[in-house]
């Protein structure tokens, strides 16, 4: 069993940062793939940013150059450092994790992007 919490949303103003936080507990050591989604109001959940145990990362191609994902293994934890961020990036950010038994997601956490 797997449990994911995220945490670090928030209103920001266009053009602002935020770091999002995804702490993993119980049986992590078979997680091969962590990601990062989101989903805004009336839209489907989409890939945002994702990791896997080797390092591999892969962006959704709105935002490439502008968000970055990263790892604290020692800390079980993942990141999604936001720059720039713009309006149309206001949505529940979701952490996501996969091994070859199971998958799981977090509660999600609230970015909104407004003046």
């Amino acid at each position: 069993q797997v449990h994911l919490v995220e945490s670090g949303g928030g209103l920001v103003q266009p053009g602002g940062s935020l770091r999002l936080s995804c702490a993993a507990s119980g049986s992590i050591f078979s997680i091969n793939y962590m990601g990062w989604y989101r989903q805004a109001p009336g839209k489907e959940r989409e890939l945002v940013a994702s990791i896997t145990s080797g390092g591999t990362t892969n962006y959704a191609d709105s935002v490439k150059g502008r968000f970055t994902i990263s790892r604290d293994n020692a800390k079980k934890t993942r990141y999604l450092q936001m720059n720039s961020l713009k309006p149309e990036d206001t949505a529940v950010y979701y952490c996501y994790a996969r091994s070859p038994t199971m998958s799981t997601w977090g509660q999600g956490t609230q970015v909104t992007v407004s003046s």
